[in-house]
């Protein structure tokens, strides 16, 4: 019923290579990171934050 090894299908796809380079892949990774930290600053505002660390410095 069961067969160990040995049989394969007829034909098999030819393996896959990779799509995308190392360079491009640092490139998305920097885009992703990017990305996130505009999540959380964009909707609070710049101003709001570089006044928060000001005061959290005690230089405001």
């Amino acid at each position: 019923m069961f067969v160990e090894g040995g049989w394969k299908p007829a034909w098999e796809p030819p393996p896959r290579e990779p799509r995308l380079t190392k360079g491009q892949e640092r490139v998305i990774l920097w885009l992703i990171v990017v990305n996130v930290l505009l999540l959380f600053v964009a909707p609070i505002g710049g101003a709001t934050i570089i006044h928060a660390i000001l005061a959290m410095l005690g230089r405001g």
